[in-house]
């Protein structure tokens, strides 16, 4: 979708489709003062030096927000009843609030047009409708239809979910960055909205009980069965029966989808016959025929993929897994966001290219190693281990 900004539209503009428009005006004051930053630490009175926050992101958990919050609502209450009207932010669900160089304000309290930076997991044109299900990773949120002065402050306090997330730039060097408040903007949503998710992930008994079991918040699975999955097991909950369900949800067009995905990746493109190939296998229920083809495909995937970034030179397993974290981290701006790509490096070296023990026979059907050395055991080859591997390489999809 377009998003050409139109600052203060009337009700008299005609609508264009297309065109992004504000939902009201901002309320403007002046005399609010030169605000410069958060006070960290209490400083007596005529002595000491303040330290200042002039940059950063708050959720509701954090004790420093509310202290934040409390500043805030007072100076904006003030400025409101001098200018003869009244705000009450504790009713808002999003406030930006733009302190300009002069001593005026603006104030869009519910009124301005929001938009989130997604990235999508399928294909999607104008005006299409996207769900949740949708959306693989959240990487900003953004006031498209506000116009920002390099010299302005921006303070933005946004209800998510059950909690509250304070982005505030005092903006110290007289250049704001909007990219970086929105990015900001960005970090807060997914860290509210996947407070679960996040939790298991900075939990190591979870997220080793995840490996164990050969699973990870994959990208496909992210909105709506991984809180179930992360859920059991945080709880030590036998997954069998959940894996069964997951299984059964990918029927023939979600499968489809995926491949539709892969189509649309370069480095898939020489591998497409096998990769099809696998899929038509899952659906006819040959886990077997799925993991010899999946496994020993993902390295040639990264391998290419790595070639086109690198002037044709391959590389070893070992960087091929940095480079793969790498390139998540470089297209997402982080490596906090929702594909997890230090967290999926980890995967890949204890799951899918773990090594394993020949005299013990230690090897299953999720290491790419002991199947292609002929040393999994044939129990493991299941129904749940292919789609593990299958959402595997489709991770690499959203990395690459």
């Amino acid at each position: 979708m377009s998003n050409t900004p139109i600052t203060d539209a009337d009700d008299e503009m005609p609508f264009v489709l297309g065109a992004v428009y504000n939902m009201g005006k901002p309320i403007k004051v002046s005399n609010v003062g030169s605000l410069t930053g958060f006070l960290v630490k209490a400083v007596p009175a005529g002595g000491g030096q303040a330290e200042l926050a002039t940059k950063g992101t708050l959720t509701s958990d954090e004790p420093f927000f509310h202290r934040c919050v409390e500043g805030i609502e007072m100076a904006v209450r003030e400025a409101a009843v001098r200018a003869g009207t009244a705000i009450n932010l504790r009713k808002a669900h999003t406030a930006l609030l733009v302190f300009k160089p002069e001593g005026t304000a603006e104030f869009w309290i519910d009124t301005a047009a929001e938009s989130l930076q997604c990235i999508p997991k399928r294909a999607v044109g104008v005006a299409t409708a996207v769900f949740e299900r949708d959306i693989a990773d959240i990487v900003g949120m953004n006031f498209p239809a506000v116009s920002f002065a390099p010299e302005d402050r921006v303070v933005c306090l946004f209800r998510e979910g059950w909690g509250f997330g304070l982005a505030f730039d005092f903006n110290p060097d007289g250049n704001f960055d909007r990219q970086a408040f929105s990015q900001s903007l960005g970090t807060l949503v997914r860290t509210l909205r996947y407070r679960h998710l996040y939790g298991a992930m900075t939990n190591p008994a979870v997220f080793q009980r995840l490996l164990d079991k050969g699973w990870f918040p994959f990208a496909e699975i992210i909105n709506a069965e991984v809180k179930e999955l992360s859920a059991h097991a945080e709880a030590g909950f036998d997954l069998s029966a959940w894996e069964q369900q997951l299984v059964a949800s990918f029927d023939d067009s979600r499968l489809d989808r995926l491949l539709e995905r892969w189509k649309q990746k370069p480095h898939f493109e020489a591998k497409m016959s096998l990769l099809q190939e696998a899929i038509e296998c899952f659906k006819a229920e040959r886990p077997v025929s799925v993991i010899k083809i999946v496994l020993t495909e993902i390295e040639g995937v990264l391998n290419d993929a790595h070639r086109a970034a690198n002037g044709g030179a391959g590389a070893r397993l070992k960087d091929l897994l940095k480079f793969a974290s790498a390139s998540a981290e470089a297209r997402t701006g982080g490596t906090d966001t929702l594909l997890f790509p230090a967290a999926f490096g980890k995967y890949l070296e204890q799951h899918t290219f773990a090594n394993f023990d020949p005299v013990a026979q230690t090897g299953t059907a999720g290491s790419r190693h002991a199947v292609g050395h002929g040393a999994a055991a044939q129990e493991t080859y299941t129904m749940t281990r292919a789609l593990q591997a299958i959402l595997t390489l489709d991770q690499l999809a959203f990395y690459t």
